[in-house]
């Protein structure tokens, strides 16, 4: 018996898939505008995870360009059939859905297959039946037409593997479990004692999120809906319970013949929530044929048991430090980035960053390389060796959560001297849905700011530490590498949440190098990035 505490994966690590191969469990998430996409994950007991690889780590696989934030990757879903790894997924920025394969799930993948125009939607799943037969679900606009906004439907079409092409009728299989729900998405189709089963979200990825089910004796339908729909949800908790937007569930079966959903959740500290969605898992069982989960409870808990024997992993350091060959897997950069942007070979032991024209502010590539937040209490720290040469110039630690809501602590130079200095890029903005992406409120943000909160004389080498708790920050500094000096205490973070910000994603805490003038060849040297949990105050 193992203990798995959620979430199982801290941060941000939205719509999770999963999929068993034997003893052996494989995980993927949403990745959107971050480069590389899709995390992987391995486990043998649901609890303790690894990651192994990034499944979208070649721009081929990839094109991120100029996209919105909270677009590019939507919603993977991994599949295994018959020796061979399947992950299909939606680029909302370039292409479409398409499907990419590997004999080892830790790589390397394929070239991407892309369906075409015939895949419509998002949100694609595969199923394949007893026979072998490989099928397509997805999401798309309501085929009777369409009377509000998210209103959608579920379809379904056999799919040609050998071919990458989608033969046959395309059927639309079922709407919503409730009357007028918007956004049905994320479909998942499975196969138990001669039942077809069809998971769905309902409601969007907001505080209406909920999971939802319906079943079928034959795999076009028709399908029934569960009268409990939906089956889970913390919908109905209230805005103020410790974890909201439930949904998004993938079913999986042990070796022992247990059964258990993962699902995201977004935890929150004072009704906003930084660190995005996140994975969690909970049991199912099964009554008169129907998936129940977390019977008796109805909502997620901190611990669930698992009948599997403990995964022992090695312990996973989170002080990145820069002696190896390539960036550590969990390291992120934004859309596709240029590789020359980065160098662990000009100066061995140092993350070497070369300025970037492309700002932080901007939907392109800059200089950026980062981590997920994974908590609301933690500390964040690095050394930094950079000679701006004057106030086009400047690099540091970045809290990010997209390109128009991020705090920077940063190195410039004025008037001769080296500052340092704190900056938070945010809108003023009215009548916004934070949970619709990017691109949908515009018309309502009616200014942007960008307000210097403090600044300081620093020198060409500085330490860097910021102390979160919370919503509220903590900026220090250090020009010995010893005794830390704070420049500005208990700041508001809370513009960088899902709440302000809007869309899909969680803050990452990353280093940066920009330029405003011309690029000349400049550079930053960084000695590494700690990140450490911390104890709440």
């Amino acid at each position: 018996m193992v203990i798995a505490k959620n979430p199982i994966l801290e941060g941000f690590y939205p719509d999770p898939s999963i999929c068993a191969v034997g003893e052996d469990f494989y995980l993927v998430n949403s990745s959107f505008a971050y480069f590389p996409g899709v995390p992987i994950f391995h486990s043998k007991d649901l609890a303790n995870w690894e990651q192994i690889g990034n499944i979208l780590d070649r721009e081929e696989q990839l094109p991120l360009h100029e996209c919105g934030h909270s677009k590019g990757i939507y919603a993977p879903t991994i599949r295994y059939h018959d020796g061979v790894f399947y992950m299909i997924t939606t680029n909302v920025s370039g292409g479409g859905n398409f499907i990419v394969m590997a004999a080892d799930p830790a790589g390397e993948w394929s070239k991407p297959y892309f369906l075409g125009e015939a895949a419509e939607g998002i949100d694609p799943s595969l199923f394949f039946d007893t026979d072998g037969t490989c099928y397509y679900v997805g999401q798309r606009d309501n085929t009777e037409g369409i009377t509000y906004d998210g209103d959608k439907e579920i379809w379904i079409q056999q799919l040609d593997l050998e071919n990458m092409k989608l033969v046959g009728e395309s059927k639309r299989i079922w709407k919503s479990a409730l009357y007028n729900s918007v956004w049905s998405e994320g479909p998942h189709l499975y196969k138990k004692d001669d039942w077809y089963y069809l998971i769905i979200a309902e409601g969007g990825t907001g505080p209406e999120h909920a999971v939802c089910v319906a079943r079928s004796r034959n795999i076009d339908g028709p399908y029934e809906g569960n009268k409990a729909n939906p089956i889970f949800t913390h919908r109905h908790l209230g805005s103020e319970y410790k974890t909201r937007y439930v949904g998004h569930g993938d079913l999986v079966e042990t070796k022992n013949g247990e059964w258990y959903i993962t699902l995201l959740a977004a935890r929150h500290y004072n009704g906003y929530s930084s660190i995005g969605r996140e994975t969690f898992l909970a049991k199912v069982v099964w009554e008169n044929d129907w998936p129940v989960i977390n019977r008796g409870i109805g909502m997620l808990t901190d611990e669930v048991e698992v009948d599997l024997e403990p995964y022992l992993l090695p312990e996973l350091t989170n002080t990145y430090h820069f002696f190896g060959e390539k960036l550590d897997e969990r390291m992120l950069r934004l859309r596709n980035p240029n590789e020359d942007m980065y160098s662990l070979e000009e100066r061995k032991g140092f993350l070497r960053l070369r300025l970037s024209e492309e700002r932080l502010d901007e939907q392109k590539s800059p200089t950026f390389i980062g981590i997920r937040q994974a908590h609301y209490h933690y500390m964040a720290t690095t050394l930094l060796e950079f000679c701006p040469q004057n106030e086009n110039e400047m690099a540091g630690l970045a809290i990010y959560q997209n390109n128009e809501y991020h705090m920077r602590y940063e190195l410039t130079k004025r008037g001769g001297e080296y500052v340092l200095r704190l900056i938070l890029r945010h809108i003023v903005a009215k009548n916004d849905n934070p949970f619709q992406g990017d691109d949908n409120a515009v018309g309502d943000r009616i200014q942007k700011q960008e307000t210097l909160l403090a600044e300081t004389r620093a020198a060409s080498q500085v330490g860097l530490k910021i102390i979160n708790h919370g919503q509220r920050a903590w900026f220090y500094y250090s020009l010995d590498n010893m005794k830390y000096e704070l420049l500005l205490g208990n700041v508001s973070v809370k513009e960088l949440s899902t709440e302000v910000a809007g869309g899909f994603v969680g803050c990452v805490i990353g280093m940066y190098g920009i330029t405003k003038a011309v690029k000349n060849g400049n550079y930053a040297d960084f000695a590494f990035l700690d990140y450490q949990e911390i104890k709440e105050t």
